[in-house]
């Protein structure tokens, strides 16, 4: 299944062949009811107990990576492939619900298949499943290189940090490159933008920094302004640019200070754009809220792991990654852990990458677990 999914990736919202497959793999190989919904589905085992259901979940969507390994089940779609282990998630989660099919469960478990964790916008959509069918916990997993293969990895609190993507564009007027005071070039205007961007950062993080002094706090709350991308013009030699843009990643520890490192750079680009003359634009996408594990739900992984024998490591510093699970954070207890790939594996989102097939029993044994721990 794993391999199937891999040679038949689906970009984030374009997810339904998944859907399709995973459906048919469920209703075919499993005693669990399956509900298709629009681009994702979900799969109950009913429990034995009146108790709070619980919820395990995988995430579905591929990465616009070109596969470059010579797998024998190589992605089949050009320019994408599974380069963040999605395929393997999904694949776990099918295992447990095999597994789930003949365990009899104190708590009714629903099976979340999640599309469009890339873009930050699928568990937005499905976690109103938590409040629907009054579920009071959740749980997920991430493989992760850099760790031991099959060790369960874990971080008290806050485990992934808040991020968005923020696009600012200025519109000019061209003009002949020969003639550029008779056109309106926002080229200075950008490069003012970038520059002011970095000052900010560090200005935030020396803010961030004196906070820390006065709490008396060991460390400093992680803040980053990232440059993703700078285009002025058409870079046609004759044609004096008309149209600027710059695109920018902010993350940050809290969502809060995200938000206001957007509300400043936002303030200095809209001022600077009236000053000059410009038409000012501004989209923000891939956001992605903090993700904070809730301590009662990290103690029930711990314990999970420990009794399967699975070697356990705290993860002292957050992985840098944004995860859009956190959105179900919001609305009950749970938490995301993770499981190592190996100390030496590639890194995820590279062309090098694959996911690991030996952690797939690791994770289907800490999801059934989870699903059949004592309340």
């Amino acid at each position: 299944m794993r391999h199937l999914l891999h040679s038949r990736p689906d970009l984030s919202l374009q997810e339904d062949p998944t859907v399709d497959r995973l459906v048919k793999f469920l209703t075919s190989n499993t005693s669990l009811e399956v509900v298709r919904k629009d681009g994702w589905l979900y799969a109950v085992k009913y429990g034995t107990t009146d108790a709070p259901p619980i919820a395990l979940r995988a995430d579905m969507d591929a990465l616009p990576i070109d596969e470059r390994l010579d797998l024998p089940y190589r992605s089949q779609t050009p320019g994408v492939s599974h380069k963040c282990g999605h395929d393997g998630h999904c694949a776990a989660l099918c295992g447990a619900a095999i597994e789930l099919s003949s365990l009899r469960v104190p708590r009714t478990t629903y099976l979340i298949f999640q599309p469009a964790e890339e873009i930050g916008l699928g568990a937005k959509h499905c976690a109103k499943l938590i409040e629907e069918k009054g579920i009071e916990e959740i749980y997920a997993f991430h493989n992760l290189s850099g760790y031991p293969e099959g060790q369960i990895v874990y971080r008290k609190g806050l485990t992934q940090p808040a991020s968005e993507g923020l696009m600012i564009k200025l519109h000019g007027r061209h003009s002949h490159a020969s003639a550029p005071e008779e056109g309106l070039n926002p080229a200075s205007a950008v490069a003012k933008i970038a520059l002011y961007s970095q000052n900010l950062l560090q200005e935030m993080q020396g803010e961030l920094a004196r906070k820390a002094l006065e709490d008396g706090s060991d460390g400093v709350e992680m803040i980053l302004c990232t440059i993703v991308g700078m285009k002025v013009g058409t870079g046609d030699f004759g044609i004096s640019a008309g149209v600027g843009e710059i695109r920018l990643t902010l993350r940050a520890e809290d969502e809060s200070v995200m938000k206001r490192m957007e509300e400043r750079l936002l303030r200095y680009a809209q001022s600077l754009a009236e000053k000059e003359g410009l038409r000012f634009e501004c989209a923000i996408s891939d956001y992605f809220p903090e993700t904070r594990n809730h301590d009662s739900a990290l103690q029930k992984v711990y314990k999970c792991a420990q009794n399967r024998g699975f070697e356990t490591c705290e993860m002292q510093d957050l992985w840098r990654a944004s995860e859009d699970f956190g959105y179900y954070l919001k609305k009950c207890e749970g938490a995301m852990f993770y499981i190592g790939n190996g100390e030496s594996y590639p890194a995820l989102h590279t062309a090098e990458y694959d996911f690991n097939d030996r952690i797939l029993d690791t994770a289907v044994d800490m999801f059934v677990s989870l699903a059949a721990s004592e309340l």
